[in-house]
């Protein structure tokens, strides 16, 4: 009879070493919360099956992975290169990138749960989670620098974007950030808890 060691070896590989290396990067991930539901019960019935889908921060890929039978194709994107490779692991085409960098493609439907926390110096964490949450001192430094360049990513016709946003990051200005960058936006989604408004708005192209 074969006996096999606790730290059983697949294909020369140590599995109980992997295990661990993928529960290290976890950790390192944003983990879905009440944002992430939100957006992906706004992005299924937003999502259609021509749509070519860019996911921006997936994080654990909750989103991405709900969306790849439901559409034509679907790109992850994260800073966070521990996301990159959970996302690949699960088979969903996903790179490593800040925004829009290094992506020349259009999509149909963008997808964005940005860091919108307001975040004083003090308040910064060590490591890669910290880019899931720091939206800067307005909690709006990332949405900003997406409002920028999403316009050149929207299909002409068809392209429209899911940004969730917190009233903590004030959706008066976000909302004049994107009139001022050619878009239109629209509230389609809301929830209200006991510290902060979450919003989805729908952008599209002026």
């Amino acid at each position: 009879m074969i006996q096999e060691s606790p730290n059983h070896r697949v294909g020369g590989r140590d599995s109980a070493t992997e295990d661990a290396a993928e529960f290290d990067e976890m950790e390192e991930v944003y983990e879905p919360a009440e944002d992430t539901h939100l957006l992906l019960r706004v992005a299924l019935e937003e999502v259609g099956p021509d749509d070519r889908v860019l996911e921006m921060g997936c994080g654990r890929g909750v989103i991405s992975k709900s969306l790849v039978p439901l559409a034509r194709r679907v790109l992850a994107t994260d800073l966070n290169p521990s996301a990159v490779r959970i996302l690949r692991r699960a088979g969903i085409d996903a790179i490593q990138a800040d925004l829009f960098s290094d992506i020349r493609s259009k999509f149909d439907l963008v997808l964005f749960n940005p860091p919108y926390l307001p975040t004083a110096e003090d308040d910064v964490l060590e490591g890669w989670l910290n880019f899931a949450f720091d939206g800067g001192k307005t909690g709006r430094d990332t949405i900003n620098r997406f409002l920028e360049m999403l316009k050149d990513h929207l299909e002409p016709e068809k392209g429209r974007a899911l940004l969730l946003i917190s009233s903590l990051s004030d959706l008066s200005e976000v909302a004049l950030k994107a009139e001022k960058e050619g878009l239109t936006t629209e509230v389609v989604a809301r929830e209200k808890y006991f510290f902060e408004e979450l919003f989805v708005l729908r952008l599209a192209l002026r």
